[in-house]
């Protein structure tokens, strides 16, 4: 398969990782808070090794192959990672969403339901995301794209956990919870289509849509991860779910990569 179609397929297949995390809202079992903490800081810290191992630093790598001095590509990856974190505040601050601890943020939106602003929040996450694997299949190394598939994966199991869970306290049907988490993910094929797709035409541009995927998912995890894990755990175990992640992530990426 060409580069465009694995991007599409692997982001998606990333995507359904939070069907897959949703699922035990179906079950009469409930995770209690404190595991919901310790799963979002897993997450948390697969995100933040995958935008260091598997993004910047292949990044820099890419802009010296393509002809640049290492302090060149030093600043390709810093004005990159600022370009990303950028739109993602950009877009945070254009539409109106609702995280599930933080409240609203964006323009006032009297007229949108609840769920519809949870819906965008998790859109808003979720594109930089499959942004970032469509860009690691369209760069050409296999190996390190798979790593960086999984990774994000696996972290939105956590988050589809907690998005289902959060549906379901607001009297939403478990059906209904577990359909809507689900679909959440179904956004990430899209932006690994269009990273996939950019790298794909034009090389020269792989380092810096790697810096500005690594910047995107930077932005996520500072302004919405954190938060949420400081109000779901107690004491240090969602600082403890972000360290394991943090090495989960940086395992695959080299023992795949």
């Amino acid at each position: 398969m060409d580069t465009i179609t694995l991007g599409f397929l692997a982001s998606l297949l990333a995507g359904l990782g939070t069907g897959v995390g949703a699922i035990p809202v179906l079950l009469p079992y409930q995770p209690s808070e404190r595991t919901q903490g310790v799963l979002l800081g897993l997450g948390g810290g697969i995100m933040l090794a995958a935008s260091s191992f598997s993004l910047i630093v292949p990044g820099t790598e890419a802009a010296i192959e393509l002809g640049a001095s290492p302090a060149r590509a030093a600043g390709i990856m810093l004005v990159g990672v600022l370009l990303g974190g950028g739109f993602l505040w950009l877009a945070h601050n254009t539409f109106p969403h609702e995280h599930i601890f933080k409240g609203q943020e964006g323009p006032i939106a009297q007229n949108f339901k609840r769920i519809w602003l949870f819906v965008i929040a998790i859109t808003l996450h979720n594109f930089p995301e499959g942004l970032a694997v469509g860009v690691g299949f369209g760069g050409g190394d296999q190996a390190s794209a798979i790593a960086l598939a999984l990774g994000i994966g696996l972290q939105n199991m956590p988050e589809g956990l907690v998005v289902a869970i959060a549906l379901r306290e607001l009297n939403y049907s478990s059906r209904y919870a577990f359909g809507v988490a689900t679909l959440t993910g179904l956004v990430e094929p899209v932006g690994g289509l269009v990273g996939a797709g950019i790298v794909s035409v034009a090389q020269p541009i792989l380092p810096w849509a790697m810096a500005f995927a690594a910047g995107a998912m930077l932005f996520v995890i500072v302004d919405d991860i954190i938060p949420d894990i400081d109000q779901k755990s107690f004491g240090q175990r969602g600082t403890l779910g972000v360290m394991v992640g943090f090495v989960v992530m940086m395992f695959l990426d080299i023992a795949l990569g």
